[in-house]
């Protein structure tokens, strides 16, 4: 009996010991995940966290979408492919020759090493494809998917719809304030006014006014009516995913501010102006 209770004791001492080390790894990841950079973006039941680096592509290809016109479907099938394909980050290496968000490979005649590793052209090209399926609209993912990419793991693509619906249906500026960011402030002198400004003006020009550069701020002009503040949203969120590529430390617009360096929700700021929207840069 005392050699059975001496075992228990020191059992339970081991299991405490346990039991208070991982508790103190908990504590330890606790303490460093608030300091971690991520954006989410919410669309009813669907939610999608990446880093600033993967929302600012994503953002890319809704942008593209909304500029061609394109339902926000495509963009969800193109979001859903990337992330299967890059995990949202513009790669230089793949499956032989495969580059670039979408894995394109150069010797299947995407275009060249440089072009199919440029976002831009990347997913252009990817919608060039995909508009040419017809019903897309109505595929699973996984098949609209799987007529563009050819890819020897097709069911993986479906994996990845709900984030790809979050993303797209937050990008596009169907709820305000649906994506959020938790990113670093950055360095002063090191916003990009000028960049900020041509790069929604040749992306989303056509959803809002000219953007100008006033100082350090880039003001875009908001059309009235729900049509235009959806129309804000989208270019209020775009501005958010690209906020560490800009060095943006605030983010204006409808009665909400967003800050770099802070909690990631947008703050009420009821006299902020739904009539523009004000990206503050370093």
């Amino acid at each position: 009996m005392k050699k059975l209770l001496t075992a228990l004791v020191v059992l339970s001492v081991v299991a405490g010991g346990i039991y208070w080390v991982v508790q103190a790894a908990t504590d330890k990841l606790d303490s460093i995940l608030p300091d971690l950079q991520q954006c989410t973006a919410v669309a009813g039941e669907y939610e999608a966290r990446f880093d600033p680096e993967q929302m600012g592509n994503a953002a890319v290809i809704t942008a593209l979408g909304l500029k061609r016109g394109l339902p926000a479907r495509a963009a969800t099938i193109a979001i859903a492919t990337a992330i299967q394909e890059s995990k949202l980050y513009n790669i230089s290496h793949g499956d032989r020759d495969s580059l670039g968000l979408f894995q394109q490979r150069p010797s299947m005649g995407w275009g060249t090493e440089e072009q199919v590793q440029d976002p831009v052209y990347a997913t252009n090209k990817f919608y060039d494809a995909l508009v040419k399926i017809e019903g897309y609209e109505d595929m699973v993912v996984t098949e609209a998917a799987q007529e563009v990419q050819r890819s020897a793991y097709p069911e993986a693509y479906a994996d990845h719809e709900g984030e790809g619906r979050a993303i797209a249906s937050a990008i596009s500026g169907y709820s305000p304030a649906a994506l959020t960011c938790r990113i670093d402030e950055p360095e002063a002198g090191s916003g990009k006014p000028q960049a900020t400004k041509t790069e929604v003006n040749q992306l989303l020009g056509q959803m809002v006014g000219r953007a100008r550069v006033d100082g350090t701020t880039v003001v875009i002009p908001v059309d009235a009516g729900e049509t235009g503040q959806r129309n804000g949203w989208a270019v209020a969120h775009y501005v958010l995913a690209r906020a560490s590529e800009f060095g943006a430390t605030a983010i204006a617009y409808d009665g909400r501010t967003w800050s770099a360096g802070r909690d990631e929700e947008w703050a009420e700021t009821p006299e902020v102006s739904g009539e523009q929207i004000l990206v503050t840069l370093a």
